[in-house]
């Protein structure tokens, strides 16, 4: 069973996860066209709520675990690194069972916490339907988060990695293949059929777990799972408590991620029915801004997941070292590698929003959908700050620091949302423009306070990320000059799908070329990633036809 170094598990992850994002993007285009604005929305309704609860039933514990199982094996502890594994399977179990009964027996109240009196589109009811055909997947998916955790806390990021592939593969066939038997072959209702398509979340989650279950049977010895174990002298309570201690911190962030979007979903469709808009342009936008919009962004936040998945365990190793030089050097390669990445990815598909709206949900409402994109997408850039940011916290134990930048950002964005809002639509602008200048401004504070708290504490110094980001903006200033200048040139249909597709390659590769040619003249690249990384991926890209060591 092989196991990654930093810079490769951050790669494999980041792999991994781009590639079960770009699935999460592509199937959205023959879904959101069965589906049309009204079951997109009610999709959006009940996904977001999901993954609220999911937040809270299991997304500390693999991260948790990671930590803790990095810990023990570094102190050499197997046996209690063992039972922390069984002891969070456990608890796993019956925190999922209660979220499970919560979501399900409540759905009515949830559903008219989301949309209120709104009158003319999806109804109380069908909401709830689709909440409680969700609510499945909670009973499935925190049990498979515990096992990722397992692997990762021996940098073993391969097989957790690919059981994320299965799991979005046949996640989306159901969607995909449900929601076109029920609507086109035995023609049942819009609700049942977004109902079907939230649950293939239930059923990849099973074949996730068959897949990491059969692969950890495979080499039992290896992972210490075995009855040959040395007994420790740690008790069960002792590793419970470090679980909680280790898992709360990690919810709450996550947690805090989704209610950043939970609290957007409310606070638009509530102010923008208020303000007269209608049915089918409060469900659009609302629905545009919490789901649809951040599916296209999946790719730019996938940077951060890959990293965190290698960063966490790897930061956990330098502390429990108490190897300071070497916690500042991977906090600020992990910013480092966001930036680099992400920035030309934000700038460049904020400027080519409405193609690429239109690539993927169609011409109609294209002004609104492209200007809901390229606006939000700006959000993935600060919040995958946040989010390594915030796991570096957590790694170094710095639990209290979590909670106070975490909650002043999120009451933040909840408190400027109708105010920013209001403000947008007195002057204008769209009423949702608000809402997400108060998300960013939310993360931002999050991520400022807890560098702040890293340098104060821990003397840790980021003028290495701070002299790269100043580098970044010159390839990305002549990335944008290059994309306008190709806008003015190029022919685009904005009706037609292939004709977005054709101008977005082409406008995308050529942008991405100059970027990265004139970031590793001015040696960005080989900074961040290292001469001898950057040229491995070069020669596998280029078949071992361009070698610059040579």
């Amino acid at each position: 069973m092989k196991k990654s170094g930093f810079l490769e598990g951050t790669i494999i992850a980041t792999a991994a996860i781009v590639i079960t994002k770009i699935l999460g993007m592509l199937y959205v285009i023959p879904f959101y066209a069965m589906v049309g604005v009204q079951g997109s929305a009610l999709y959006a309704y009940a996904y977001n709520i999901y993954v609220i609860f999911l937040d809270i039933s299991s997304a500390g514990l693999p991260v948790a675990i990671s930590k803790i199982i990095k810990e023990y094996n570094t102190l050499g502890m197997m046996d209690a690194k063992v039972r922390a594994y069984k002891l969070g399977k456990k608890i796993i179990n019956f925190v999922s069972i209660a979220a499970f009964i919560i979501l399900f027996v409540f759905a009515e109240n949830i559903a008219y916490l989301i949309i209120g009196d709104l009158q003319g589109g999806n109804t109380i009811s069908d909401v709830a339907f689709v909440i409680r055909c969700v609510s499945f997947a909670i009973l499935v998916i925190p049990f498979l988060s515990v096992s990722k955790g397992y692997l990762q806390g021996h940098n073993i990021i391969n097989i957790s990695s690919m059981s994320q592939v299965i799991e979005q593969v046949v996640r989306i066939s159901v969607i995909l293949g449900g929601s076109f038997l029920a609507l086109k072959v035995f023609h049942l209702s819009l609700r049942t059929s977004v109902g079907i398509a939230v649950f293939g979340a239930f059923v990849g989650g099973l074949a996730a777990i068959l897949y990491i279950l059969t692969n950890m049977r495979r080499h039992k010895k290896e992972l210490s799972l075995t009855n040959d174990v040395k007994k420790d002298a740690i008790t069960n309570k002792e590793i419970v408590k470090k679980i909680a201690s280790y898992a709360i911190p990690f919810i709450i962030i996550d947690v805090a991620v989704s209610l950043y979007n939970f609290i957007d979903m409310v606070l638009i469709s509530r102010t923008m029915t208020s303000l007269g808009f209608d049915a089918h342009t409060t469900e659009f936008i609302t629905s545009s801004v919490v789901t649809w919009s951040g599916k296209i962004s999946m790719v730019v936040n996938s940077i951060a997941m890959g990293l965190t998945v290698s960063l966490i365990p790897n930061i956990v190793e330098a502390f429990t070292l108490k190897k300071w030089s070497l916690v500042e050097s991977r906090l600020n390669k992990a910013m480092q590698i966001i930036l680099v990445v992400c920035i030309p990815m934000v700038v460049g598909i904020s400027l080519l929003a409405k193609p690429i709206w239109s690539i993927f949900y169609g011409y109609s409402d294209i002004d609104l959908g492209g200007l809901v994109l390229g606006v939000y997408i700006f959000i993935s850039l600060v919040a995958n700050l946040y989010m390594v940011t915030s796991s570096t916290l957590q790694s170094l134990n710095k639990f209290k620091t979590v909670y106070i930048t975490t909650l002043i950002g999120y009451l933040l964005n909840a408190t400027l949302d109708v105010p920013f809002m209001l403000i947008c639509y007195h002057l204008g602008f769209e009423p949702f423009i608000g809402a997400v200048f108060a998300s960013i401004i939310g993360y931002t504070f999050s991520v400022l306070s807890a560098l702040y708290i890293l340098k104060k504490d821990h003397h840790l110094k980021y003028q290495t990320t701070f002299k790269m980001f100043g580098k970044i903006i010159i390839p990305t200033l002549i990335m944008i000059a290059i994309v306008l200048l190709l806008k003015f040139i190029l022919p685009l249909n904005l009706i037609s799908k292939a004709s977005c597709i054709f101008y977005v390659g082409i406008v995308s590769i050529l942008g991405a070329v100059v970027y990265l040619v004139v970031s590793y003249k001015m040696g960005i690249l080989t900074t961040v990633f290292g001469k001898e990384y950057l040229n491995k991926i070069i020669k596998k890209i280029t078949f071992n036809k361009i070698n610059f060591n040579k």
